[in-house]
């Protein structure tokens, strides 16, 4: 739906006939959604469209930097899955040494 005026028609209706975002779209033939957007940009609570915010966020982004991180992040996450095993064997261990369960619960509480 590219008709400015149209929308602005529509977002007109919506806010003046108090029914649901829902009502008003079935009746125009419109989204709700897209209606809830348009109403969201005409009262100034979105400076623009959802669409292009995201194509600007990704174009500001600094792409010098990301395999660096990447590769910092990587080596970050080797780490913490090794530590993670090592936690599980020595809670093996630990169970078996112990002769109890310590993962696994008892049971469901009785109210």
């Amino acid at each position: 739906m590219k008709d400015k005026a149209l929308r602005e028609r529509i977002v007109a209706e919506y806010l003046t006939s108090g029914q649901s975002y829902r009502e008003v779209a079935d009746r125009c033939g419109v989204d709700y959604r897209s209606l809830h957007r348009w109403v969201k940009e005409y009262q100034g609570r979105m400076k623009k469209p959802h669409k292009l915010r995201r194509a600007r966020l990704l174009r500001e982004l600094p792409t010098d930097k990301l395999p660096t991180d990447v590769e910092t992040l990587q080596s970050e996450l080797r780490k913490a899955r090794l530590y993670n095993q090592a936690l599980q064997e020595a809670i093996l261990i630990a169970e078996k040494e112990l002769g109890t369960p310590i993962l696994k619960k008892s049971g469901t509480k009785q109210s």
